[in-house]
């Protein structure tokens, strides 16, 4: 609906000061930290659609740091990331039961991290799903995969009619 989980993850980590992009340095640290020492909220978890919200995770975050002077920031990442985990897989442990499909797969560069993988891995399992996932050294941002595409695609001069009309608000699968 608004923020990406990826981006989420980067606008923490620039808020505690870490490099970007954040989410790998977020689960480096999350892994020292407790997930349970902070209560972000877990934007449209209970929604029975299947959108993600990630804007008022990161407001949140940003209120915390303004009031509170001290914190462990291993804590507050870990406390984020189980945020954005608990809505990625339980908005995609529902859409399976939902749908009727067998196998789940995720991509892009947050299906990187630990914790998600770990708790995805799990709630598949616990299921009777089968997970697929890339091979984490193939996880990168989406962006950057188009855009290696877009590089392989124009040194063959295979190029496209990128005349499109902007459509920003149409829903996924809502015909133009």
């Amino acid at each position: 609906m608004d923020d990406a989980a990826g981006e989420a993850f980067d606008k923490v980590a620039k808020l505690l000061g870490l490099g970007y992009p954040g989410g790998p340095e977020v689960d480096r640290l999350a892994k020292a930290g407790n997930p349970r020492a902070f209560d972000f909220p877990r934007g449209k978890l209970g929604d029975l659609d299947f959108n993600f919200s990630f804007s008022g995770l990161k407001t949140s975050v940003l209120y915390f740091l303004r009031k509170n002077s001290v914190y462990g920031v291993e804590d507050v990442c870990a406390s984020v990331q189980e945020a954005i985990v608990d809505v990625l897989v339980g908005k995609t442990i529902r859409a399976a039961e939902e749908t009727g499909v067998r196998t789940v797969s995720a991509a892009g560069g947050v299906s990187i991290n630990s914790r998600f993988r770990e708790r995805l891995a799990a709630e598949c399992d616990r299921h009777g799903y089968r997970l697929l996932l890339a091979p984490a050294n193939l996880c990168t941002d989406n962006a950057a995969m188009i855009a290696a595409l877009a590089f392989h695609k124009l040194s063959r001069d295979v190029t496209g009619d990128f005349a499109l009309d902007v459509a920003p608000s149409i829903g996924l699968g809502v015909p133009v």
